[in-house]
Formats: structure tokens, sequence, C-alpha cells
């Protein structure tokens, strides 16, 4: 998760800034993962913490590169739960900086809208694995379809938009099960649609306050429509690693191996 330039990372704390006012749209994201996340959460790219601070009460350990998210995050999240907030150097480099807070591997790492600013997403991924202990999750909000790919996307530093299936070959390559793999938002592929074509992919406080207001009902919307409609602005994916192999009993003979009291194989 490398720095962005100055640029796209001015552009994107300014529209985080903005997508603060949001609450009822995390909301929406937070019960959305809730069911996976566990006590021991890694959440990588958290930004200012918009999503973070519906983490409260669980142990948190929450990644950014950008040193001005993370002052914005320590001073919002003062009076919160104790949590661990540090820094990540590089997409390679993930799992050096959260070796020293992290005690035992977490029970989930969430990526919201994450992955996407990743050039080497594949290695993202699987070093975002490699953080969640046997039968953890990782989980990821993405955009989808690339067909939609516009201004906003370029401005915000996105290198792509997701279908399922190269989602899923990247689960399968990082050693991840697709635990569920759905669309999300899909009202919302019109309204980013006509913003990148309209506005210039300029998102305004305006429009963020109205899809907010509008957020509960696009959830209940989405709920519906889910097995008529295959199609969302997101994908929201659970992924599931791999439970350690139980050990055999004492005893138990290698793979092969002849019966006891078996002669030499002739």
């Amino acid at each position: 998760m490398s720095a962005a330039s100055p640029a796209a990372a001015a552009y994107n704390l300014a529209d985080q800034s903005r997508m603060r006012r949001a609450r009822n749209y995390f909301a929406w994201q937070y019960r959305l993962a809730a069911p996976y996340l566990g006590r021991r959460v890694v959440e990588i790219g958290c930004g200012i913490g918009n999503f973070t601070a519906f983490l409260a009460g669980r142990e948190v350990t929450a990644v950014d590169p950008d040193p001005a998210c993370l002052r914005q995050l320590e001073l919002r999240l003062a009076a919160a739960p104790p949590r661990t907030v540090c820094a990540a150097a590089g997409c390679g480099q993930l799992a050096a900086p959260l070796a020293a807070p992290a005690t035992s591997p977490s029970d989930s790492c969430v990526a919201f809208n994450v992955l996407e600013h990743i050039a080497d997403d594949a290695r993202a991924l699987a070093e975002m694995a490699s953080l969640v202990r046997p039968g953890g999750c990782v989980i990821l909000l993405v955009p989808a379809f690339p067909s939609l790919y516009g201004p906003t996307d370029r401005n915000l530093g996105h290198y792509r938009r997701y279908r399922p299936a190269a989602l899923a070959a990247l689960a399968a390559a990082a050693g991840l099960a697709v635990a569920r793999l759905e669309y999300v938002n899909r009202l919302g592929c019109l309204a980013w649609w006509c913003n990148a074509r309209l506005s210039r992919g300029r998102q305004s406080p305006a429009q963020i306050a109205v899809f907010d207001r509008l957020a509960p009902a696009l959830e209940r919307l989405d709920r519906l429509a889910a097995p008529l409609l295959p199609f969302g602005l997101s994908l929201f994916a659970v992924l599931r690693k791999a439970e350690r192999p139980s050990c055999p009993p004492a005893g138990t003979p290698p793979v092969g191996a002849p019966p006891a009291g078996a002669g030499p194989a002739l």
C-alpha cells in the first residue's frame, strides 16, 4: 500500500473529510462486515476513521500510508476505547509494521475501498491473509464493473474496478476461500455514471448528503433485489483463511506406509 502522489493524497483526504458526514453509509458497511469481524481487527487503509469509528469495543490496529490521515484519526478517537494506530510503509511491508503491536494473529482484516488503490493487488491480498488467524476472514469492499471506470476513479487513484471472477481468482491465489461475494449499492451505479459524465468526477457535499439520506432505503432495496439484479456499484467479499489441518492421532502411520506387521515390499 504505497503512498499516493501529493495530488492524489490531497484529493483523498478532502474526499474522506466530505464523506465523514455519511454515517448511514458507513453504518451500512458495518452491518455487512459485523458478522465476520471477531474481536481482533486489522483495518487496512483506515484513512481518517470514517469506518473505524464503528469498531468501538474491539481491539483494532488501524493502518494507513498517509500520516495526515493517521493524525486526524488519533484526534478523532482519543476518547474511544483503546486502539493501536500505526503506519504502513508500502504494499510489500504491510505485515512488518503490524508485527510489533499484534501479539497474535487477528480475527479479521478489513480493507474497504483499498485494494483498487494498490498496483500489485495480488501481493497485497496475500499479505492481508497473512495477518489473520486460520479460520479468520479478509473482508473487502471494492469498486465493481470495469466499464464504470471514469474521472472519479482517476481522481481517487484507482488502478481498476473488479469483476466477481477476477476477485475470486485473487482470493484463490492468496489461499483464501470465498465465503461471500455479492454486489452492493445497485442504484449507486447510475449515480456514479451520471456524476462521472456531468460533474467530471467531483463529489459535492450536497451529493453526499442526499446519498446518505437515501442509504437506509438503498440498503433495504439491495437485500430485496439481490436475487434479481446481478449488478452494483461495489463488490462485498468475505474471504476465509483455511483452518489448520488437524493432527492425526498418535501412532497413525504416514500416508502410504504399509500396515503394521506387513513384510517388505517385493
